[in-house]
């Protein structure tokens, strides 16, 4: 058999996007295919070879500094959003250290991503967690009650992974400003969402206390993995990271992996480009109305969402959860289920269209008679 037809049949074993509602991730917009193939060979761990791609990746920050409300953007394109929250708080604890005592901690949302457990196993720090309100918001008032003087990061989410949830960062950043601790920002799916919907809530630079915010371009930027964003408010925070180089073509080095591929950095610049502002606000306005449509869709099959959507990430209450998940499965359809409270969990991607959700919810419905 030809390698190339063998790869083909691993391929066809993986299931499209047009069958999967629970990942963060899309295909890849046009434009980025071809900016990807472009830049397949660069390795923006030598900078001083791919010289122009380095280049590229500071135009990129820049426009996305642009989105989040900063002027002096730091930063770099990563491998996902938990490399990207590792740097945001080795950052933190790098700047903060020398102010603090005993053993050092950062307080999260009982909400946060499962790559702070990481980020507490590799740094050394202990994660001290904030239980959340009525509709799934960090409580500021806990967060508040957890600082102590060995705390050096707080964390806010903005696009909570099982709900889509918007914590309040503003008042995040008033008690990070008073208690002189870095704000890290976890946005790695709500930060190419929010700046796009109509009235959109300022998780962002704008607040003083924000230090750093995780943005994936992999995700709702529609570039090609891996493509995850990391962004400081100044170049600080990168000066804290870096350590020496001596054989390669650069002195220092501040990302946490050395070989860095450069087609993350030229697809998502060229999906940015390419799209413009307006071009991204029609993205996710498709996504909110689908999202829309398939609350409506559930609603008239009797499940209830957890919160109205904040964005098109959308959770409907079920004890039956997991045999639904387990079921739609055997039908070669993709959905996440949430532990507490029991739930199943939709991502409303650009892949998934007006037509997806209405095939999907006629099998769904077949699924729910079978249980029931």
């Amino acid at each position: 058999m030809d390698v190339i037809e063998e790869l083909r049949t691993y391929r066809e074993k993986d299931i499209p996007y047009s069958r999967v509602l629970s990942s963060m991730c899309t295909v890849p917009h046009p434009v980025a295919l071809k900016a990807h193939k472009m830049f397949v060979e660069t390795n923006l761990g030598d900078p001083g070879i791919f010289v122009g791609t380095v280049e590229l990746e500071k135009k990129l920050m820049t426009m996305i500094g642009k989105i989040l409300h900063c002027k002096t953007p730091a930063g770099y394109i990563c491998s996902g959003g938990t490399e990207a929250n590792i740097q945001g708080i080795r950052a933190a604890r790098n700047i903060q250290r020398r102010q603090r005592r005993g053993n050092l901690n950062i307080v999260i949302p009982k909400t946060a991503h499962f790559s702070f457990e990481k980020i507490g196993d590799i740094l050394g720090v202990e994660i001290r967690r904030a239980g959340v309100d009525g509709e799934y918001r960090v409580d500021v008032a806990e967060v508040e009650r957890l600082i102590d003087d060995s705390t050096i990061a707080i964390v806010g989410i903005a696009g909570t992974t099982e709900l889509g949830q918007i914590d309040p960062i503003v008042e995040l950043s008033k008690l990070a400003d008073e208690r002189e601790v870095e704000l890290h920002v976890d946005a790695a799916f709500g930060g190419l969402v929010i700046p796009f919907m109509n009235n959109p809530y300022p998780f962002d630079f704008q607040n003083r206390g924000v230090s750093s915010i995780t943005i994936d371009p992999h995700k709702m930027g529609m570039a090609t993995i891996p493509a995850g964003g990391i962004i400081f408010r100044d170049e600080r925070y990168l000066r804290a990271l870096e350590v020496e180089t001596p054989y390669l073509t650069s002195k220092t080095q501040f990302t946490l992996t050395g070989t860095r591929p450069g087609t993350g950095v030229a697809s998502a610049y060229a999906v940015l480009k390419h799209l413009g502002f307006e071009g991204m606000k029609k993205v996710v306005d498709s996504c909110m109305k689908n999202t829309k449509i398939l609350v409506e869709e559930m609603r008239s099959l009797g499940f209830e969402p957890i919160i109205e959507p904040v964005m098109n990430v959308a959770s409907f209450f079920t004890e039956k959860a997991e045999r639904i998940k387990d079921e739609l499965y055997r039908k070669k359809w993709v959905i996440s289920t949430i532990r507490e409270p029991r739930a199943i969990r939709f991502v409303i991607m650009p892949h998934v269209t007006d037509e997806v959700i209405k095939e999907f919810i006629s099998d769904f419905r077949k699924v729910v008679g079978k249980i029931n």
